[in-house]
């Protein structure tokens, strides 16, 4: 991914899991990473690790549920490098498995905040840059359960079909604008929010995932920097599993 050597390229949820993969993959290409996420010391511990592999890293504490933090974030960026090329909008969560009925208004609360409201947030800000720059790419982190459903879980659900809806839609907002807008769908991928969820069994998914494994956040950075990438210059408003293929069973 030559062509992302000298990007600017915002993260959120950057200092772990997906997100730090992503931005670790990102400072390996020369493009220039800022990451926002909640927890500095995660998010600072990345940057070091971009720096001294001789990359480009910036860090700043980042509520994506809180739309003046994600407004500061984007502003930033500009401040630091004068434009914004590329987003990977990742931040989010999830909370225990339950019944709607049984789901905590909080857990609601936070889930949709976070998950879905940070989205379209960070894209609202994100592509008032870009236009300003000239263009860009926008990768939303959505899910498996963005495309398909999952008992107890209604309310991660409904924020992960929210964003694949809000990826159409600004896709098209933006299509003939220079600014393009995908999103991927991980199935269960190794990452410290799934081993909270699932108390550390890497096989708890393997009967429903065709490929009888769960993913590595590798796979997910592979397919996000391919988007982010003039190498999929020709596609806007996909939603590409990262899945083993669940999205096809």
């Amino acid at each position: 991914m030559t062509d992302l050597d000298g990007k600017v390229v915002i993260v959120t949820g950057g200092g772990s899991g997906m997100g730090r993969d992503t931005s670790l993959a990102l400072g390996r290409t020369g493009a220039r990473v800022v990451l926002g996420g909640r927890r500095a010391e995660e998010g600072e511990a990345v940057v070091a690790e971009i720096r001294a592999a001789g990359g480009q890293a910036a860090f700043r504490i980042t509520d994506v549920s809180r739309p003046a933090d994600c407004a500061a974030l984007v502003q930033y960026t500009l401040d630091t490098w004068g434009r914004l090329d590329g987003a990977f909008n990742n931040a989010g969560l999830q909370r225990e498995f339950c019944d709607i009925h049984d789901t905590p208004d909080a857990d609601i609360g936070d889930v949709i905040d976070i998950n879905l409201k940070g989205v379209l947030y960070m894209m609202k800000y994100e592509a008032a840059a870009m236009l300003a720059s000239g263009g860009g790419s926008i990768v939303n982190n959505s899910s498996i359960f963005g495309l398909k459903a999952m008992p107890h879980l209604a309310y991660y659900v409904a924020a992960k079909h929210g964003i694949v809806g809000a990826t159409r839609a600004a896709a098209l907002d933006y299509a003939a604008r220079g600014i393009r807008v995908n999103a991927v769908c991980p199935g269960p991928i190794k990452t410290p929010s799934y081993d909270r969820v699932t108390g550390g069994d890497d096989h708890m998914y393997d009967d429903g995932v065709p490929m009888h494994r769960i993913g590595k956040p590798a796979e997910v950075s592979a397919a996000v920097l391919w988007l982010l990438s003039g190498a999929s210059s020709y596609v806007t408003g996909a939603l590409l599993p990262v899945d083993g293929g669940m999205s096809a069973a």
